[in-house]
């Protein structure tokens, strides 16, 4: 099964948006996650795997704000 989360042109500012929401849940997850965690190297990963977030986030708003047209943007979800 595929869910198409994202597929097509976007202003920069919407695609920044966009994304910067998208990780921004993907963040809370963890962070949610983290006081039911039973062992500190689950804890551990989940800290690394926010920290690798927020700089792919940032990152990305870097590269897009350097774009210069419409950033094409996909994203799906398979299972």
């Amino acid at each position: 099964m595929n869910i198409q989360l994202l597929q097509g042109h976007f202003s920069k500012k919407d695609a920044i948006d966009l994304i910067t929401k998208l990780i921004t849940v993907k963040i809370r997850f963890h962070e949610d996650k983290m006081p039911s965690s039973h062992s500190e190297e689950d804890i551990k990963m989940r800290e690394k795997r926010i920290k690798q977030l927020q700089k792919e986030l940032y990152d990305a708003r870097i590269k897009i704000e350097s774009m210069t047209d419409n950033v094409n943007l996909e994203s799906e979800i398979t299972f």
